[in-house]
């Protein structure tokens, strides 16, 4: 078994501990595999060891990875997880299937008028800065209801939920409060009738407090490719 196939598995390991701790399906939990400054070669080595979900952070290298790796596209699920400027949206709305990091109107209204026909809908999640860090991208808590309405209106996109990477913290109950603020946020919005079933959070340093406030979608990087140049 190859290093990155053995840290799949342990993740995945690791997945379904923390489920099993939070009396969850381990089902109930998607791994995505953040690949940033990963070559394609290696995106090709965890598709091979069974991962078809994977996380780009940066546009261009986003592109450039996905053009590489052009005969897996049918078979793999790219997904934005980056800050996304207006300037980009045309290109990560027809070549990525998720972004996880609409935090504003505008970029959503882009991204749907320029997802190319034939596509099935964009899948995007609302970045919320659950933290309320002046130094992170997101869409403020009290402003979520009424931007995911908008969102969720327009015809390209599907809203799936929510996403947010919060202030780091060492202890495990600090990192489980702002996941239930998110988690909290993503019920008010089913409860105004929305049609949302995506909890994007925890990465590798605190994927268990994650899972265990109700993640359905984790992203990790470090712990299955290694530490980055």
């Amino acid at each position: 078994m190859s290093v990155i196939a053995a840290n799949l598995q342990a993740v995945k390991n690791d997945i379904a501990a923390a489920t099993q701790q939070a009396g969850r399906d381990p089902s109930t939990v998607t791994l995505l595999a953040v690949s940033k400054t990963v070559p394609p070669a290696t995106v090709r080595e965890a598709f091979q060891a069974g991962q078809t979900a994977f996380g780009e952070n940066y546009v261009q290298e986003g592109l450039d990875k996905i053009a590489a790796l052009d005969d897996l596209r049918s078979r793999i699920q790219w997904h934005f997880i980056g800050p996304l400027q207006s300037n980009k949206t045309r290109s990560v709305a027809g070549q990525f299937d998720w972004v996880h990091t609409v935090d504003r109107l505008k970029i959503a209204e882009r991204l749907s008028a320029q997802r190319p026909d034939g596509l099935p809908p964009l899948q995007v999640c609302i970045q919320v800065n659950i933290s309320q860090e002046t130094s992170k991208s997101g869409v403020a808590p009290q402003d979520v209801l009424p931007l995911a309405r908008a969102v969720a209106a327009l015809p390209n996109l599907q809203l799936r939920g929510l996403m947010a990477i919060p202030a780091p913290a060492e202890d495990p109950a600090a990192q489980r409060q702002p996941f239930a603020a998110l988690r909290a946020l993503l019920d008010q919005l089913r409860q105004s009738g929305l049609n949302v079933d995506t909890l994007s959070m925890g990465m590798s340093a605190d994927m268990d407090a994650a899972i265990a406030e109700g993640a359905t979608l984790v992203r990790i990087g470090t712990a299955i490719f290694g530490a980055r140049a």
